[in-house]
């Protein structure tokens, strides 16, 4: 595949303008200690479909990924520790003190992951799913997925249940919490932006209705009707018309 039909191909999955487009995803998104995993646990219970934004971008890296020699390469090797896998501190030192290195190190990775990300939400789509979902942390602020979101869910808690948690969770001081949190975007923004709020202020059986509300809402769309003929068509090993419909998503 060039790079031209790889760009077309991601922006068809990325809900583009071809007929996969009408398949959704749903961008999640949080704040530290704002309880996302334990919202994500839920949903994977539940049969959800979802994909970690932050585990493909340690993947990427490994040595087996085409990133991890372009990172070398551009970064040399003392960047390695002595397994040959990147040492992810020497690296980030170096990437947070110099803004056109931290450029440099987004330019390798984020082709990569964004790869992996469309290979990871065909094959769900693939398999009969609605929906997929995009754990993205920095959802609202990096700004770069959120047009391809049909949906965006923020798992909320108040000011004074983050940081209690994240004190207890992580063994901080209050000032280094404070610190943590203050170093992200506040959730009260974050709620303006979000098209669905989870609260995860209270107890879990609370947050686990409002999951389930949630999970019920978005499997009653009729937008994904294009995932069961892609499904069918897998399952019968109609290869010809995956082949046709495959071509014209990355026409």
């Amino acid at each position: 595949m060039s790079q031209g039909e790889h760009n077309n191909f991601c922006e068809s999955a990325f809900g583009g303008g071809t007929e996969l487009g009408k398949m959704f995803l749903v961008g999640l998104t949080g704040g530290i200690a704002s309880g996302k995993s334990t919202v994500v646990a839920m949903l994977r219970e539940l049969g959800c479909a979802v994909i970690d934004a932050d585990v493909i971008a340690r993947q990427v890296v490994q040595p087996r990924f085409l990133a991890y020699q372009r990172i070398v390469h551009s970064f040399g090797p003392e960047i390695l520790l002595e397994s040959g896998e990147i040492n992810r501190e020497a690296l980030g030192s170096i990437v947070f003190s110099q803004p056109e290195k931290r450029r440099l190190l987004n330019s390798i990775t984020h082709p990569e992951i964004q790869k992996e990300m469309v290979k990871q939400i065909l094959k769900y789509f693939m398999l009969g799913h609605r929906y997929v979902i995009l754990d993205i942390p920095l959802l609202f602020e990096t700004n770069t997925l959120i047009k391809f979101m049909k949906h965006t869910v923020l798992v909320y808690c108040d000011p004074q249940s983050q940081l209690s948690r994240l004190m207890r969770r992580n063994g901080l001081t209050q000032a280094e919490a404070e610190a943590r949190i203050a170093a992200q975007l506040p959730l009260d923004q974050k709620v303006k932006l979000a098209g669905h709020v989870i609260d995860n202020s209270r107890d879990v059986e609370t947050t686990r209705k409002q999951v389930l509300k949630l999970h019920s809402s978005l499997e009653d769309s009729m937008d994904f009707l294009l995932v069961r003929l892609l499904a069918l068509t897998a399952a019968a090993g109609v290869s010809g018309l995956l082949y046709f419909l495959l071509r014209q998503l990355m026409s």
